[in-house]
């Protein structure tokens, strides 16, 4: 038996400190915890013996399996039917805001005839490297790991429990209308448990509560346009991506899930990159959500007041602000479906990508203008930062695809150093602040014009990916997003044709070509689904909307049952890649907001 689903096949819950996966069979698959980057509990996605798993699901024999959130919640119900009952799980993580966090709660539930339910928790602690021992005492179950720096996990159950070589095990029968309920919850010394008065009566408040506060939340969106509810579920899905303690968004919530099955591109992340930092933001203000972009603004004003005089900011960071995310391998994992090697850290946080810049002037530049003023000690931190790149612009980096074959002169990377340089001198004078305009504006008109002059293949009649290549990047697509050239532009319009004919199958984008070797990787990857969402906003803003909306609304169909996305599409329309992956949704929102825009002024009906 394949014990591996595809990676579509899940759902996602979260209580603003970490999430767990759970697959339509009913079985908790990944879970990190306490924190998003904490080591997992549950990781049967990544080694389907040894990961742990947390399983809950009627025994029905043939049952077609359904997963749907309720309305407006990031409520997860998973539901059973065959012609011998109808049986549903509702999953949740209530959220701190509304109650109690960290931990999780499952009901099953009997819709029609009477249903036997299996249950077994076998949690694998420290990504499967610390054995545990069980305390039972009732229907409640201690797991409690030999190493005492990991936190303990305490599981009640309105249900006998059993126990089998490590796991937690029950069997039951419901009828009609009958409930059992599960809380699994930290359990660490001194601290009270959430189900004093009982599962039920726990289970039954806090479902509420949790109803209650994510209806509320999105309630609060601006956006009523078209594909409201796609653009709402993107927006819920980020919500739970965001630490509420910290304020920063991790890039997706998994490590090691693969960019082709098999392969080797298997990278953790589960921590805040700079870059994301102006789509966060932009996303945020678009949908009205200004105290999000406010908590994100002060994680980013926080990483620059850390900085000591020599250092500059660094391409991520974890989600608390630690720089240091050294990269190992998980040898003892197989890998998802044998995609190996399994790696946790990110030697990346040690590279040279010069567009970061960009993206936080990008960011900040934007918060000025819509969200609040920023205040005088970051600009002081920011003038720093924009004097050091007015002295490296002109270096090779790794890029944004974060290569490993040797640093170049990426046209990406050089665009955003334009971008830094713009925001800069538009912040400045905007707020009147004190700044070298003169010096500034030489430096960004230098960038302007070697990058016409270095990134144009007059041959190509396209903006290649870096200086002296023959090859396309979908990087490039930001070029009129970030406002540095026209989307009408007779020059850009000749490079979407070359993006269009190069790196586009159908609406789907690749974000470059790597059978030429020059990223450091060996094997393939699928196409990007943030790039296509890319691609159609350049559409959209160059006047062919008819265009733009159709491949949007393809694209819209390539989400799974749940409206997520993973980072990558592969060859037989598979999600591939870390799951679910912020940027995709904050590309999905972006395009669907300027779309909307644009077939409303050209006057399209809804």
């Amino acid at each position: 038996m394949d014990l591996y689903q595809p990676i579509e096949n899940y759902g996602l819950i979260g209580d603003l400190f970490t999430v767990a996966l759970v697959g339509m069979d009913g079985s908790i698959d990944f879970m990190c915890f306490p924190e998003f980057d904490s080591p997992t509990v549950f990781a049967r996605m990544l080694d389907s013996k040894k990961g742990g798993f947390f399983r809950l699901a009627p025994v029905l024999e043939d049952a077609n399996q359904k997963q749907l959130y309720l309305p407006d919640t990031n409520v997860l119900l998973s539901r059973f039917l065959s012609s011998d009952g109808v049986a549903e799980v509702s999953d949740f993580m209530p959220v701190e805001e509304a109650g109690t966090a960290h931990n999780l709660v499952r009901r099953a539930k009997t819709v029609r005839g009477k249903v036997k339910f299996r249950m077994e928790c076998q949690p694998a602690f420290d990504y499967a490297r610390t054995a545990h021992r069980i305390e039972r005492k009732g229907n409640d179950v201690l797991f409690i790991p030999q190493d005492p720096k990991i936190h303990p996990l305490r599981l009640h159950a309105d249900v006998p429990l059993e126990i089998h070589d490590g796991s937690a095990v029950a069997q039951f029968v419901l009828g009609d209308g009958e409930t059992a309920a599960f809380v699994l919850e930290d359990a660490q010394p001194g601290q009270d448990s959430v189900v004093e008065a009982g599962p039920d009566a726990y289970v039954s408040s806090s479902f509420k509560d949790t109803v209650n506060f994510w209806r509320n939340w999105i309630g609060q969106s601006t956006y009523t346009g078209r594909w409201r509810e796609m653009v709402n579920r993107s927006a819920l899905t980020l919500k739970m991506l965001t630490s509420t303690k910290q304020g920063a968004i991790v890039a997706a919530p998994t490590f090691g899930l693969p960019e082709s099955v098999g392969g080797e591109r298997n990278w953790d992340y589960r921590y805040t990159w700079i870059r994301d930092a102006s789509f966060t933001l932009y996303a945020l203000i678009r949908l009205g959500y200004t105290s999000e972009a406010h908590d994100f603004m002060n994680w980013i004003e926080s990483r620059c007041h850390d900085l000591k005089p020599e250092e500059t900011i660094q391409t991520m960071y974890a989600i608390d602000g630690r720089r240091q995310l050294d990269e190992t391998v998980l040898s003892h994992f197989e890998g998802y479906r044998g995609s190996s090697p399994v790696r946790i850290g990110n030697a990346a946080y040690r590279q040279l990508q010069l567009d970061i810049y960009g993206e936080l002037m990008d960011a900040v530049y934007l918060y000025d203008k819509y969200g609040q003023p920023i205040s005088h000690d970051l600009w002081a931190d920011l003038i720093r930062l924009i004097d050091w790149v007015g002295q490296h612009w002109n270096e090779p980096d790794e890029g944004i695809w974060e290569v490993r074959g040797g640093k170049q002169h990426f046209l990406y990377s050089r665009l955003m150093t334009w971008v830094a340089m713009d925001r800069a001198l538009r912040l400045a004078s905007r707020r009147s602040f004190p700044a070298p305009f003169e010096r500034w504006r030489e430096i960004r008109d230098a960038i302007y014009h070697d990058i016409y002059d270095g990134f144009w293949d007059p041959d190509l009649e396209a903006f290649v990916q870096f200086r002296g290549a023959k090859e396309l990047d979908a990087a490039s697509l930001l070029m009129p997003l970030v406002r540095f050239i026209s989307p009408t532009d007779p020059r850009w319009l000749s490079h979407l044709q070359a993006v269009e004919r190069d790196l586009v199958h159908d609406s789907l984008v690749y974000r470059y070509r790597t059978n030429t070797g020059e990223d450091g990787l060996t094997g393939s990857e699928g196409t990007f689904s943030m790039c296509s969402f890319w691609f159609v906003e350049c559409l959209s803003r160059s006047g062919d909307v008819d265009k733009a909306r159709f491949y949007f609304e393809k694209m819209l169909g390539y989400a799974n049952h749940l409206g997520l996305y993973a980072e990558e599409l592969g060859p037989r329309a598979e999600h591939l890649g870390n799951y679910p992956q912020a940027f995709t949704h904050l590309a999905l929102i972006s395009a669907a907001y300027d779309l909307n825009r644009r077939l409303s002024a050209a006057g399209w009906s809804a």
